[in-house]
């Protein structure tokens, strides 16, 4: 296997697949390759079983400024039209009601002001405030059981999006695929990338890639890859990976609670699975894990790679790990893994979403989860809490934390715009078609 290649995009999880669907269908690039390891299109992160099947609004997450959630917005509602407009039989994605949960006067204040004076309301005009009694309505088991005297509001909303992040990649390749300029290659592992006078040659188990720019859209892996061509020195990673717990036909939707703001990793939240609404998830736990893919122990060589065992690194782990609202946190996650004991310690956090729930009605759910590429900044020792991305000579570097998958669309169409830069004049990118076939497709509020 070889070929000459205008564009050679690395990882077919949903960053990759993506940029595939939209460099394919929108613009007159005339050759396009997607490359992905493993046999099969998202195979890891992507895969239903190995992320929280949530998109990403900005509305209910309350660690989010307005800023954020400004910017978050934009990408969901792209990603949503395009799941409105691709997938009318609801095989991708389910839509369930979605709410942020405030119990007692303290956190009741905090939604109030989110909503009212920090403008959430007016930044998401379906989201709306309700009390105890329509909590119930929707979500009985959440006010089940719970004090009485304790006041209770929730913002609520309609659009809540329960998307199958592996079938939505699988669904973008089959969109791409129907090009003829475009190949797909799975079990194909990138063995090295060197750079050439025009662009980049990719050596791979099955052959040789020529290419005039790269994207590389592999996770952890990006980082990885571009320390190797002398790009991201003063980044490295802190792996967390996120496991869950199953219960019974609890919820039907989708139940956050308030989050604290230092934290990068989402709240405790229980939802309804995406192909199974009587199956209910309550999660993440956030463990640290020194391996770029869970259950992998082939890349913990791969995370030392890109850890790089300097004396930044060091210090700048034991920066962030000394915070005291952060390092009691990994402490209790490490726990939850435990036998006996993690379900006991998890269990307070379940009982806030649901307060009836009893030990025997969770377990952990065995096979779930997936790894995080969380950055971490050397030079500030902290971590960060954007998107990484690195933009180098003709090529690009996606390392996307959470919600990368959520903004997969807006970021592809950052990286167009970047590859039609590197690639030259003659080529075009209809911004406008992109749009009216994903964001002109998500249903607005009267």
């Amino acid at each position: 296997m070889s070929g000459k290649y205008d564009l050679v995009i690395v990882g077919g999880g949903i960053s990759g697949a993506s940029l595939l669907y939209t460099t394919a269908k929108f613009t007159d690039i005339d050759s396009i390759a997607l490359i992905e390891k493993e046999a099969e299109i998202a195979a890891i992160n992507s895969h239903h079983t190995n992320n929280s099947q949530t998109l990403h609004f900005g509305d209910i997450e309350t660690n989010y400024t307005l800023e954020k959630a400004e910017e978050v917005k934009e990408g969901a509602e792209l990603l949503a039209g395009y799941l409105e407009n691709h997938d009318p039989d609801r095989e991708m994605h389910a839509k369930r009601s979605k709410m942020v949960l405030g119990v007692g006067d303290e956190e009741v204040a905090k939604l109030e002001q989110r909503y009212d004076d920090e403008g959430f309301g007016d930044l998401f005009p379906k989201l709306q405030p309700i009390g105890r009694d329509e909590i119930a309505d929707i979500e009985p088991k959440v006010v089940e059981g719970r004090d009485p005297s304790k006041d209770m509001l929730a913002l609520q909303t309609s659009d809540g999006y329960v998307v199958d992040y592996g079938e939505t990649t699988k669904s973008f390749v089959e969109e791409a695929r129907e090009e003829a300029h475009v190949d797909v290659f799975t079990g194909t592992k990138v063995e090295d990338i060197t750079p050439t006078l025009d662009g980049y040659t990719i050596e791979t188990n099955a052959g040789r890639f020529d290419c005039d720019a790269t994207v590389v859209a592999a996770g952890s892996h990006s980082l990885q890859i571009a320390k190797e061509l002398g790009y991201g020195q003063d980044k490295v990673l802190l792996p967390v990976a996120g496991s869950f717990f199953l219960a019974d036909d609890l919820l039907n939707g989708k139940v956050y609670t308030l989050q604290m703001k230092k934290l990068p990793f989402a709240a405790v939240h229980g939802d309804a699975d995406v192909h199974d609404d009587s199956i209910t998830r309550f999660g993440p736990t956030a463990k640290l894990v020194p391996a770029l893919e869970r259950g992998r122990i082939s890349t913990v060589t791969d995370f030392l790679d890109v850890f790089g065992l300097n004396a930044a690194a060091f210090l700048s782990y034991a920066n962030i790990l000394s915070d005291r609202i952060l390092l009691p946190y990994v402490l209790r996650n490490l726990v939850y893994d435990l036998p006996e004991v993690g379900p006991k310690q998890f269990l307070p956090h379940v009982q806030k979403v649901v307060p009836s729930v009893e030990l025997d009605d969770i377990e952990r759910a065995k096979g779930y989860g997936g790894v995080r590429p969380q950055i971490v900044d050397t030079k500030n020792k902290s971590l960060d809490m954007g998107e990484a991305k690195i933009v180098g000579d003709d090529i690009i570097f996606n390392i996307t934390p959470s919600p990368g998958a959520s903004t997969c669309l807006k970021n592809a169409m950052r990286d167009t715009h970047t590859l039609l830069e590197f690639l030259g004049d003659e080529y075009e990118f209809d911004e406008s078609a992109f749009r009216e076939e994903t964001i002109g497709n998500f249903p607005r509020a009267n």
